[in-house]
């Protein structure tokens, strides 16, 4: 049984650490401002330049916006399991009454919260800045952004729990570890630019029918429920996997001190 006092309590221990790191908020805000500095800019470069390419813009921050959905969700994640073993406070925290699960639904929801408010300051600064349409999806945009939050949570638990096992060592993973993913999401190209072998890759992650029915609707206007739904089947399958790999590696962690990692 979950106990939600606990999970606030660590919401709000994230919350204090957040507000009093230049860092964390610089991430939140600084990041997002310049890749929409350079990308939007570069996207009408392009635009200039042809004569028949008036969605490459829209492509381009709709690439660009709905990624910081999955990096935040996963960042989140991993960046603050890794402040409890800068403080080496990781002990401290588990030999309290908090469990694991605890832990889970509060990195969850905080990641959460500040995903929504990266995501809406990238996307009233597209559209004060290139008359972004950041409502064009509509009542769209709600699945597109729970099914790349789930994306962006099992990504999250998979580095997490590599980062809980072999401890600091390979704690740049944490930024670096999504990343493996994106190519093959098809952030601003279709699927069938890829290669055949990394079309089969794609399939399989979740991201890339979401992307690929994004651009869908921008250019012929018709919603593809079945990317939606293969979508979700795979990140449900997805989440479940990670969190029990990350229970599994932290139980094997805890045998041999989680203060040696």
């Amino acid at each position: 049984m979950i106990n939600f006092n606990r999970v606030f309590a660590m919401i709000y221990r994230y919350w204090l650490a957040m507000k009093h790191s230049y860092d964390r908020l610089g991430d939140m805000f600084y990041w997002p401002a310049m890749d929409l500095f350079i990308w939007g800019l570069t996207g009408l470069y392009i635009v200039k330049l042809s004569t028949n390419n008036q969605n490459i813009i829209i492509i381009v921050l709709t690439g660009l916006i709905y990624w910081l959905v999955i990096w935040r969700s996963q960042y989140e994640i991993t960046t603050n399991l890794l402040q409890e073993m800068w403080d080496r406070n990781l002990v401290n925290i588990f030999a309290s009454p908090l469990k694991v699960s605890e832990w889970i639904v509060a990195v969850m929801i905080f990641g959460f919260i500040k995903m929504v408010v990266t995501v809406s300051f990238s996307g009233i600064l597209a559209l004060i800045l290139y008359s972004y349409p950041i409502f064009a999806y509509g009542l769209y945009t709600i699945p597109i952004i729970l099914s790349l939050v789930l994306t962006g949570w099992t990504a999250g638990f998979i580095v997490a729990a590599f980062i809980i096992r072999f401890g600091q060592k390979i704690q740049t993973l944490a930024w670096t570890g999504v990343a493996l993913i994106s190519p093959f999401s098809v952030l601003y190209y279709p699927l069938n630019i890829l290669p055949d072998w990394a079309q089969k890759v794609a399939w399989f992650i979740p991201s890339s029918h979401i992307f690929e029915g994004m651009r869908e609707i921008t250019f012929t206007g018709r919603i593809s429920y079945d990317k939606l739904y293969i979508s979700f089947g795979l990140n449900i399958l997805y989440l479940f996997l990670a969190l029990w790999f990350f229970n599994f590696m932290f139980n094997k962690t805890k045998k041999i001190g989680l203060d040696k990692q």
